[in-house]
Formats: structure tokens, sequence, C-alpha cells
């Protein structure tokens, strides 16, 4: 169970002594200039994230320490660059049970089952008969639908929470009903089916019972692949068991919207964006996926007078954000 010091992330204060149990996020090792290994990660509960440093480590015990995806963290609270950071002076690898789950993982803020009836309805809007019976086929699934409703976006880049990938289905579904009025030479169905889709994999890439992981399928096959294939399955059932059987070609080019949705090769993309559909849910998901990343870096809701106006690299976004708003009032915090 969680230390009865655990003292939430969103607290943390310069000075403050921690004593609790975090979740550990890309946990590693790292040399200083003088050549001595160290430990470095960022700690994250259901509040917030923070980075860590322990300056003294034995790079062999790295494995022992991140084996369960959680720590026990003693340590202290410093600034550093004007940003906080916590100096680990104990530091060992903990289980959790589901209950701590609650404390230990972020979720999202919004209302589960009336994002899901929102993606439900925009995907019942759909034109073509045989596009809203293959909408039908995952929508009936009731596994895949329960993991889609949870599952977290990513496992640290963007919307990695507990509901991030419904979230940011939901976010992009909308963003592309109100702009597809501008494009109307794009398929409107196959502009939102692809959205639907492109990151379902997902649900099998990822785990998050015991915090933010890639599954074995994850590693092994990837949710762009693993996407394609269900495709091509759930295809066939819908043709079956509603008499509207979708085109083989209209099949072909939501797969390809989902292997194509990284944009380019580079960034994990098995082919690049190829039609209008797929360069428009490509160039969607990234600004999506990028401004979310942005707003919660700067996290302006929590913007004091102590924070540095800028804040430490953000390596999926290869920049340092800005924080401050300068048509924004200043918060009492700031003042």
């Amino acid at each position: 169970m969680t230390p009865a010091k655990h003292v939430n992330i969103r607290d943390l204060q310069v000075g403050s002594f921690v004593d609790g149990v975090y979740s550990l996020v890309n946990p590693q090792t790292a040399v200083t200039r003088a050549g001595k290994t160290y430990f470095k990660s960022i700690i994250r509960d259901a509040s917030g994230e923070a980075t860590i440093r322990k300056w003294t480590f034995d790079e062999a015990s790295l494995r022992d320490v991140s084996a369960t995806g959680y720590a026990h963290i003693c340590g202290r609270v410093e600034s550093y660059g004007g940003q906080m950071q916590v100096i680990v002076e104990q530091l060992h690898a903990v289980e959790v049970s589901t209950e701590d789950l609650v404390s230990l993982l972020p979720a999202t803020t919004k209302n589960i089952d009336e994002m899901y009836a929102s993606v439900a309805a925009i995907l019942n809007s759909m034109a073509d008969p045989a596009m809203r019976a293959l909408a039908d086929s995952y929508l009936n699934d009731g596994t895949m639908m329960s993991a889609f409703k949870h599952a977290p976006a990513a496992t640290s880049v963007h919307h990695a929470w507990i509901g991030g990938l419904l979230e940011h289905t939901h976010q992009l579904l909308q963003l592309a009903d109100c702009m597809l009025p501008l494009y109307p030479q794009l398929n409107r169905d196959i502009v939102l089916m692809g959205l639907f889709l492109h990151d379902l994999g997902k649900t099998v890439e990822l785990e998050w019972e015991k915090g933010f992981n890639y599954t074995k399928d994850g590693q092994l096959i990837g949710h762009l692949v693993r996407g394609a294939i269900w495709l091509q399955l759930k295809a066939v059932v819908a043709g079956k068991t509603s008499g509207h059987r979708l085109s083989a070609e209209a099949v072909l080019v939501l797969q390809h919207i989902v292997l194509s949705h990284h944009g380019t090769l580079e960034h994990g993309a098995a082919k690049v964006p190829s039609t209008p559909e797929a360069i428009f849910v490509a160039m969607l998901d990234n600004l999506e996926a990028k401004t979310t990343v942005a707003i919660h870096a700067a996290a302006r809701e929590r913007l004091h007078s102590g924070n540095a106006d800028f804040t430490e690299r953000v390596w999926s976004l290869d920049t340092r954000i800005y924080r401050p708003d300068p048509l924004r009032e200043p918060s009492p915090a700031q003042v």
C-alpha cells in the first residue's frame, strides 16, 4: 500500500521531503561530465509528474529498480534551472495493489461514458451503410471497447493517462467534424473511420493495470500493424452480419490510413500518407497530439511566480515551452 507520508506530486515544494510510492516513467542511467553514472526518471501519480535524479547509482541495479514500474522513493525536492526535481536518497521497486492504482496513475478528467457516446454518435452519422456496419462491428465488441475506454494513448508522450486513447480519439473526431465542411473534396466517412481506427491497436499494444508499458503484442507487432489486421477481419464480419459489404478498395484505403498515420517513415509510419484523407488524418493526429503535449507541459493553471518561464526541453517537441500567456490576467499565485 502507498505509505502514509505519500505527497501528491502537484503538492511538492522546493525543500520538502518526499517519502512515498510513485510510478516510474522511462527509468534509465546517464553519465555526468565527470564520468559518474547516475539514475534519472520521471515519477508520476494521479496528480502529475516530476523528474528525479539519484546521483549515486549502480548501473547493474537498474533492472531491479524498474522491475515493477513502481518505486518507493525517499528524497528531497530541489530547484534546478527554475524547475523542481527530486534528489533521491533511497529507491527500491515495490509491488502495488489494484486499489493503489487510483492514486498512482493519472486519469482523464473528462466523463468516459459521455465521450464514448459522442464517438458512437459521430460514427453513426456516416452516410455509407457499409461504413456504419463496419463501425458497429467494433462498437459491438464489448471487450475491445472496454479497453478502448480505459487505455492510455501512449506510455509517456501524449494522453498518457487512463482514458487517454478515448479522449484523443474523441477530440480528433470533433475536430474533423468541424473542419471537414471546409474540405468538401475529402470523403467524410473515410476520414472519420480512419480517425476512429488509427490508434485502436493500442488497446493491446499497451498495458495499464500495472503502469503504462508495452505488451508483448506491442513489442512484436505494434498498433499500426495490429490495427490493419483487425480491419481486414472486422470488414469481413461486418459484411456477413449486416449485408452491407465494404469494397476491397475502401478497406485498402482505410488500412493505408492506419499504417501511415505517423506521417513519416522516421516517425514510425509503415507507409507515407498517399491519399488526401490519409494526409488529413496524419496531420490532424499530429496537431492534436502535439498541442496536448504543449498544453500539459506549460501547465498554466499551476504557474506561479517561482516557476521559470520556460520548461525543460520537451523531447517530443524538440523545444522548451514558454509557459506564460501574456494576455491572461495573472493568478494570485503569480503576483
